[in-house]
């Protein structure tokens, strides 16, 4: 009988790029039936898959709770979900990066915060002076909710805008801009069942910070420097878990010191386009945990 494989997504993709469709070739060819099933439908009956695979879920953020929910009930069905809720949880928000940095994993500084916008910006300005700031939301994606902030003053106007963003609950995070990000982009690593694959290098489009294709940013493969693929492999061997996928995004400091940005462990873009056997080592990677299990 036929493996069941089941990609978790959302309702619509629309204005989303996305390439999960070429692992379904290779699915097929290992003898797998692949059904692209968005999280949001409380028809399904987990049950009949062998596996979830988390892939473009692009919504979560605005229901956290709830996706968390769904994977629950996949995770007690019959279903193996990958990555396990367990990762999720930890990885859906983004104070995760203290615990990286307790195992010595460097990242860009940070200062953490809630409910005190404009007194935790001050404090920012005065730790790092002279340079311009980001904030953005602990839980996010896709840079929803993500600012640039000026090296100068900020206006009344925008900090009551970002009061208001943020409230009195909502946990946040203010970082020095890296600038090697706008003149030089960022790394993405991309390891399947723990194995490196592939690596791209994301930049933005002109006059914008944000790497991501929905915001204009560009991409193309590169092999990433000895330095950068180290702390990679750090940062993943911080993680207590063999994990199907993980994309770790690494930027470089002013002194040209590897920082890591972000370790995207839920519901990353894999760029399988960019790798053209990546999709393969994909499948690989998972036949490799799934019959471990079933042994």
């Amino acid at each position: 009988m036929k493996q069941q494989v089941a990609i978790l997504t959302m309702d619509s993709l629309e204005g989303f790029f996305a390439y999960d469709d070429l692992l379904i070739a290779p699915f097929q060819a290992h003898g797998i039936d692949v059904s692209m099933v968005s999280w949001r439908d409380t028809t399904q009956d987990w049950n009949r898959y062998d596996a979830v695979i988390i892939r473009s879920p692009w919504d979560y953020q605005d229901d956290c709770e709830q996706f968390l929910e769904v994977l629950a009930t996949i995770e007690a069905s019959t279903a193996r979900l990958f990555n396990s809720r367990a990762i999720v949880t930890w990885n859906a928000d983004k104070r995760y990066l203290r615990d990286l940095e307790q195992q010595n994993v460097q990242l860009i500084p940070t200062l953490w915060g809630c409910g005190n916008v404009a007194s935790d910006l001050v404090q920012a300005q005065q730790r790092w002076p002279q340079q311009e700031l980001i904030i953005k939301p602990c839980v996010s994606a896709n840079a929803d909710d993500t600012f640039r902030l000026p090296a100068t003053t900020i206006a009344a106007k925008q900090l009551s805008e970002l009061a208001q963003c943020f409230g009195a609950h909502r946990h946040y995070m203010v970082q020095p801009f890296v600038r090697s990000i706008v003149e030089h982009g960022e790394y993405s690593l991309f390891y399947f069942a723990d194995q490196f694959s592939h690596c791209i290098q994301k930049c933005p489009a002109a006059g914008d910070f944000r790497v991501q294709e929905e915001h204009g940013g560009r991409f193309f493969a590169t092999q990433p420097p000895a330095a950068v693929e180290a702390l990679a492999s750090k940062a993943l061997a911080a993680v207590q878990e063999t994990l199907l996928y993980a994309r770790i995004d690494i930027a470089l400091l002013d002194d040209g010191t590897p920082a890591l940005m972000e370790m995207e462990l839920i519901e990353p873009s894999l760029y399988f386009g960019v790798d053209e056997q990546s999709p393969e080592r994909f499948v690989k990677a998972y036949l490799s945990l799934i019959n471990t299990v079933a042994e």
